[in-house]
């Protein structure tokens, strides 16, 4: 065989061998439990009927009558790639999720960039907390700070539809009777949660703060025109 020859098929045979290996860790991606940005209408984590956000035009669907947490569900949800804390409140008809996402996985944010989320970390590289002002100090009431903290979403349209996808089915196949499935990696949303999270491993009843929860959940997914006041602070000031 002459070697221009051979030199040319050798090259089709590479190429061919680049182009399968490419489709072959394209394909590994879309089926791997570590990637939510494949976008890909075969992505077997999309090929179901979508499970999270408002999937009625009830105008009173966040007028739940009781709400619990559920440290099962919550224990779930943080056990998925992409999530580092997860907590999950059931009602009469919705769950609703709040969680902060972390480096586990790829495609957790709908847009990338700088601004998809809410924290400066360039402190840990210093040593301090608040690399504005070099304090070392941080409010330990909340999970989710602005600094140095795991990562909090503004809007829940900043989470991809695949992170929510995947957080939706994983809430219903442990309660299938969710009308709909809600979730937010809002800092304030989580932090406002989490209050409501310390009140039941305290074992303390939920149900005189169900109307605080839902004024919570419609200002947070129903553009509710009542901001919340955090729970810790009705307590302080006895609101």
């Amino acid at each position: 065989m002459p070697a221009r020859r051979y030199f040319l098929l050798f090259g089709v045979v590479l190429m061919l061998g680049l182009t399968l290996s490419a489709c072959n860790y394209k394909s590994y991606f879309q089926k791997s439990n570590n990637d939510y940005a494949s976008r890909s209408a075969n992505d077997p984590k999309m090929m179901h009927v979508r499970s999270y956000g408002s999937l009625s035009n009830d105008p009173k669907q966040h007028d739940n009558r009781y709400f619990e947490y559920s440290s099962a569900l919550s224990n779930k949800v943080a056990a998925l790639p992409g999530i580092n804390t997860a907590l999950v409140f059931l009602t009469d008809k919705n769950a609703y999720v709040g969680i902060l996402t972390d480096w586990s996985a790829t495609g957790t944010e709908a847009r990338g960039g700088p601004r998809s989320h809410e924290q400066d970390n360039s402190g840990t590289t210093e040593g301090v907390y608040n690399v504005s002002n070099g304090s070392s100090k941080w409010d330990n009431r909340q999970v989710a700070t602005p600094y140095n903290s795991y990562f909090t979403h503004k809007d829940y349209g900043d989470l991809s539809t695949e992170l929510r996808q995947v957080i939706g089915n994983t809430v219903r196949s442990s309660f299938p009777r969710a009308q709909e499935v809600h979730i937010s990696a809002n800092r304030e949303f989580v932090n406002q949660s989490l209050e409501y999270a310390k009140v039941a491993w305290l074992k303390k009843s939920l149900t005189p703060l169900t109307a605080d929860f839902n004024t919570l959940v419609q200002y947070t997914f129903d553009n509710g025109n009542e901001v919340p006041i955090p729970l810790y602070l009705k307590q302080k000031t006895g609101r």
